[in-house]
């Protein structure tokens, strides 16, 4: 289901580092998930001016406090920005025990470039 959905959906683990990379996600990216499955998701796929701010969402996330239509710029395999709009959620397991984040969300990218 995650790996088949029509939107960009992600996965850290409590250190940052990306464990979910799905195929809208690749397309949207233009990383495959081998690539970035391992990496941290903030010190290589966040733009600079936003490091901060996502890493405080993620950290939020893995507290129990969730964010939802938070917006920030994803650094393409090409260089490009694209803006992200994210729900950022609480991953447990099946004890309930925060595991990470999971993030979905949605290329806005043409949204805001039309604006």
């Amino acid at each position: 289901l995650i790996e088949t959905a029509n939107a960009p959906i992600f996965g850290v683990d409590m250190n940052g580092r990306v464990t979910e990379w799905n195929k809208k996600a690749e397309e949207v990216s233009g990383y495959c998930a081998d690539e970035t499955k391992g990496h941290m998701l903030v010190d290589e796929f966040i733009t600079s001016d936003f490091k901060q701010k996502v890493h405080e969402v993620l950290l939020q996330a893995m507290s129990g406090v969730e964010t939802d239509n938070f917006e920030f710029p994803l650094l393409t395999k090409d260089g490009r920005r694209i803006d992200i709009l994210l729900n950022a959620t609480t991953r447990r397991n099946e004890k309930g025990e925060v595991t990470g984040v999971v993030g979905v969300g949605q290329d806005i990218t043409n949204l805001r470039e039309a604006m």
